[in-house]
């Protein structure tokens, strides 16, 4: 389902096989797991950790296809686990102590690129895969955690009508121009060596990790507010 690799004080985490990454249960815990380790592996006090940060990308054609939904639809309880679990991904991601960046090899689709774009930093390959937000296409609302997520990711509201309200399938260089990914490069290998050597660079700020991601907690506060209310089901939305 995913692998988790260690080089000095950058973790690489790898959705692995052939298929599509579809988001399900199985492969969202196997994740969360991941980022548990690696949130242990850091942390050497209560208030203090080893500088580190995160590399996150996928082997293959896809970097993630979005939801299991042939999985998820066979009943609405199925569906809902799944949002579940990707709501608290997100979480886990927006409170881990360290600069996090995603690395996408190929496509990256609907609950794919939320999972990408709740990442610090979003490098794509050029030559291969768009992104893609299929929820006008399939008849899917938004939940308001997601809107405000990409209210403070993608500072541009054409970019996010074109993302959101248009559903268009973007190239790296497209996402690029329109601010949606912070680079392209020309393969899945040069994706995931720009992004190391991101990393390395974060790394070597020395930056006390907890600090980082108190900060990253107070930007995307509301983020992390609806999350809360969707996960104590006060508010439910899709």
């Amino acid at each position: 389902m995913c692998t988790l690799e260690r080089k000095g004080n950058v973790f690489i985490l790898t959705l692995t096989g052939p298929g599509e990454h579809r988001l399900n249960p199985t492969l969202i815990d196997s994740i969360r797991s991941a980022l548990n380790q690696i949130r242990t592996a850091v942390t050497t006090t209560a208030t203090s950790s080893s500088p580190s940060a995160l590399i996150t990308t996928a082997h293959g054609k896809f970097f993630s296809n979005g939801y299991d939904l042939s999985w998820a639809k066979s009943s609405e309880s199925r569906l809902e686990l799944i949002r579940s679990k990707v709501r608290s991904l997100v979480a886990d991601l927006i409170s881990l102590p360290m600069p996090t960046v995603a690395a996408v090899s190929g496509h990256a689709s609907a609950a794919g690129f939320i999972l990408a774009r709740s990442h610090d930093y979003l490098l794509m390959r050029r030559d291969r895969g768009f992104i893609y937000m299929s929820e006008l296409d399939i008849e899917l609302l938004l939940p308001a955690w997601l809107v405000a997520l990409f209210d403070r990711k993608i500072s541009s509201p054409a970019a996010r009508r074109d993302l959101l309200l248009r559903a268009d399938k973007m190239t790296a260089d497209v996402a690029v121009a329109k601010g949606i990914i912070d680079s392209a490069h020309d393969s899945a290998e040069e994706t995931v060596e720009a992004a190391v050597r991101l990393g390395e660079g974060l790394v070597s700020r020395k930056w006390n990790g907890h600090v980082y991601a108190q900060i990253r907690k107070d930007l995307l506060s509301e983020v992390l507010d609806d999350i809360r209310v969707n996960n104590t089901g006060s508010r439910a939305r899709l």
